[in-house]
């Protein structure tokens, strides 16, 4: 590597990975604090495990439908436009979570909420690849993603105290778990303000990068993009009958379908361990500090070793291998080591199975499928935590839901070793 890619993508690196990470940090926090406000919130309005799990679920419904269309605009007005329309939306959507009154009008923000924020993550994604060489594409996806498991390392004790912050219950007549939803809406708005000044379309735009620097980054992603072209040139049509898409789209199934049911359920889970709301908050927040540090490993082990299938099926054998184990595990210790090395296997899965996906396709059909791909994916978002509240007042525990989810993991495993070599760059075992 030479020194002027080096400085580059050093500058680069600062510029928007801290950046995105504080962004999705926020989205996913906004996304899963439900799981702390049904401590509370189910009682105050009334919901039964199923309508919690359905509600928490409908989400995922309206962001799989506007998924691509949300992504194919991002194409065509621009990242910084979209992106910050993106984050102002689902905070004022998610502060109006406050307000829900029952199980109808919670279905309802529920489904408002997937709406507004469909299109972020995918959105993100395609950016990302607009800026950064495939070399370096699973560092800087498992970068992003740590942002997922640090919302609930540092939200999950956040929201535990605010759930039980005397200074806020009762305040302007609303209670702990209302304050909860506007105070963390919040910081959204003022991201999406934020990006308004502080994005760039494209290297050549890049004012805080030297001329020298603009013009080597342009040129090695123009080079990338036209070899991706002859190689990969399908219409954006054609991404839906791609056995390639579908075969990542089954896979991100599966791990979404794992991180939102448990993700969920985990607060009430671990609150059922005879532990406080705060307590709750901080023990919630363990398997997440798992789950960051493994998406790091894995990450650099996978541009390390320039492979990605086994860097992906051997985090979700292990997922699986968990999820038996906390559906059958008694004690709550036993039972928090295994969700841990559930956290640890399909966090870690994560960064390898986007750089695939971000190393496919170019141009708007790159858009189309990232979008597809975790459109698909994000039913399995909207698939387990119904499956898991289901479950739980069917036959009053998790088991069942937890070895379906583990079911899941292995398919993801055997379709990740099945792909064939999605890029020339990387070698497959």
């Amino acid at each position: 590597m030479n020194s002027l890619e080096q400085v580059t993508m050093r500058k680069v690196f600062r510029r928007l990975v801290p950046f995105f990470i504080l962004c999705y940090f926020i989205s996913f926090l906004d996304r899963v604090n439900v799981g702390f406000a049904s401590l509370q919130m189910n009682e105050a309005i009334g919901l039964t495990a199923a309508q919690y799990g359905l509600g928490s679920g409908l989400f995922f419904l309206l962001y799989f439908l506007f998924e691509v269309p949300s992504n194919l605009l991002l194409v065509r007005v621009g990242a910084r436009l979209w992106l910050a329309r993106i984050m102002i939306t689902w905070g004022l959507i998610s502060g109006a979570t406050a307000f829900v009154t029952g199980p109808h009008t919670f279905y309802a923000v529920r489904l408002l909420l997937g709406l507004a924020e469909a299109g972020l993550f995918p959105g993100v994604a395609y950016f990302l690849t607009l800026w950064f060489p495939s070399a370096y594409r699973a560092r800087v996806m498992g970068y992003l993603l740590v942002a997922a498991p640090l919302s609930s390392v540092i939200g999950s004790p956040i929201s535990g105290m605010l759930l039980s912050l005397h200074g806020l219950e009762g305040l302007a007549g609303l209670q702990g778990w209302q304050w909860m939803f506007i105070v963390e809406a919040l910081p959204a708005l003022v991201l999406g303000l934020v990006t308004l000044q502080y994005l760039k379309g494209a290297p050549h735009d890049a004012s805080w990068l030297q001329a020298q620097e603009r013009g080597w980054l342009s040129a090695r992603m123009t080079t990338e993009a036209s070899e991706r072209r002859e190689e990969h040139s399908i219409a954006v049509a054609q991404v839906f009958s791609d056995k390639r898409v579908w075969m990542l789209a089954a896979m991100a199934f599966g791990f979404f379908l794992t991180i939102y049911g448990v993700g969920f359920f985990l607060p009430q889970i671990v609150k059922s361990f005879g532990l406080s709301n705060e307590q709750t908050g901080f023990v919630t927040a363990i398997p997440y500090v798992i789950g960051s540090a493994s998406l790091v490993f894995w990450a650099r082990r996978s541009d390390r070793t320039r492979e990605r299938r086994w860097n992906i099926a051997i985090p979700a054998l292990i997922a699986a291998v968990a999820l038996v184990g906390a559906g059958l595990a008694e004690g709550s210790v036993l039972k928090l080591v295994f969700f841990c090395l559930v956290a640890f296997g399909v966090f870690g899965a994560l960064p390898a199975f986007w750089a695939i996906n971000t190393d496919l396709l170019s141009g708007p059909a790159a858009a189309a499928s990232i979008a597809w791909i975790g459109a698909v994916g994000n039913l399995g978002g909207f698939a387990g935590p119904y499956l898991l509240g289901v479950t739980k007042d069917q036959t009053g525990g998790y088991t069942a839901a937890l070895m379906l989810m583990a079911v899941a993991g292995c398919i993801a495993a055997i379709i990740a070793l099945s792909m064939n070599r999605p890029n020339p760059l990387y070698r497959q075992a």
